[in-house]
């Protein structure tokens, strides 16, 4: 009997362990975006979903990631994280609400979204006049693609 509780609570406790549901780093050059099929490949673009069950969604551009947020695919009470990547920290995830957003033909991104995200506003005016860009915030770019 002692021998079965044991294994049920080794169990138990790898199985918590397995379902995290904190956001993991988008592998650029290996990691393929879950709406378009693309990998992702430039690490200034990019966004990450991840839903209070665990379930992790990566995106190789806003583009991607806002029209399968639109999409109802996932209810909103089921996510736990909507984040975008800091195109002036390539590669480091930020929250997709908070950001800064920066639209201007001049931005070249994978799937054509013109969106850049920044962490602060001070980054993104750096970049704001030299690409002739419009601030967009999170309810803005959201509606971009509905």
């Amino acid at each position: 009997m002692k021998n079965h509780f044991a294994w049920c609570l080794a169990a138990g406790l790898l199985c918590l362990m397995g379902c995290s549901t904190e956001p993991v780093p988008i592998a650029f050059g290996k990691d393929i975006c879950h709406f378009c099929k693309m990998t992702a490949m430039d690490n200034k673009y990019g966004a990450e979903l991840v839903t209070m069950k665990g379930k992790i969604y990566k995106f190789d551009d806003v583009n991607c990631f806002l029209n399968f947020y639109n999409s109802g695919f996932e209810e909103e009470r089921d996510i736990k994280y909507k984040l975008v990547i800091d195109y002036s920290n390539p590669g480091h995830l930020i929250d997709a609400g908070n950001a800064f957003y920066l639209k201007s033909g001049e931005i070249r991104t994978p799937m054509n979204s013109g969106i850049a995200a920044f962490e602060t506003k001070s980054k993104m005016d750096s970049f704001k006049k030299e690409w002739k860009g419009i601030y967009l915030a999170w309810g803005e770019v959201v509606t971009q693609f509905k």
